[in-house]
Parts: structure tokens; sequence; C-alpha cells
């Protein structure tokens, strides 16, 4: 992890959604709240997730986190400073502002 990083080897939370969405041919901005107003829906079931959705932490005013959801409870993010980037489960606590599909 690292703020402002967009890869290839070094990311922020938007900067990795940026790069793994631009692999497909979708440009995203490089901010998170940004990426979450990119999206058409917003949900909070994880039922309804597919791979590909946003994962949303944080609201309001401040800057949120943002990860990919890849399916089956997983998602992957760039959690933070000194932290690498990683596959863990959804957490619907601390947080959780839902799903986002673009």
């Amino acid at each position: 992890y690292e703020y402002g990083a967009s890869g290839p080897d070094t990311f922020d939370c938007s900067g990795l959604v940026m790069w793994a969405y631009a692999r497909v041919g979708v440009d995203l901005p490089h901010n998170s709240s940004a990426q979450y107003y990119e999206c058409s829906s917003h949900f909070y079931d994880m039922s309804q997730a597919k791979p590909g959705d946003l994962v949303f932490y944080g609201y309001g005013a401040g800057e949120r986190h943002v990860a990919l959801y890849v399916g089956g409870g997983v998602m992957i993010e760039a959690p933070h400073a000194g932290a690498v980037v990683r596959e863990t489960a959804v957490r619907t606590y601390g947080g959780f502002d839902g799903f986002g599909r673009l």
C-alpha cells in the first residue's frame, strides 16, 4: 500500500480498483468517493453481490475505502499503509457502506 499509487506494483485502495477496471477497458477516477458516485446502483445485501462489484467503507463527507468483490464473500483490497494487497472476507461491520455496481 502507498497512498496515491495506482500500480502495477504498489496501490492505494482506489488505485487498485482503477487499475483492475482499466484492464477491461473501464476508466474510473482515482478516488474512492468518486468511484462510489460512478456506480449505477448501491445495495447492502451480499446475496446480491456479483464479482466485479465494489465494496465501500466509510460514509459522509470523509474519504471512503473501496475494495473489489471477487465472489463467495471475498474481496481484494489495498487496506492501509504498511499492508500488502490481500484477499479477505467482506467485512459487513466497521463502517461498511455497502456494495456498488458499475
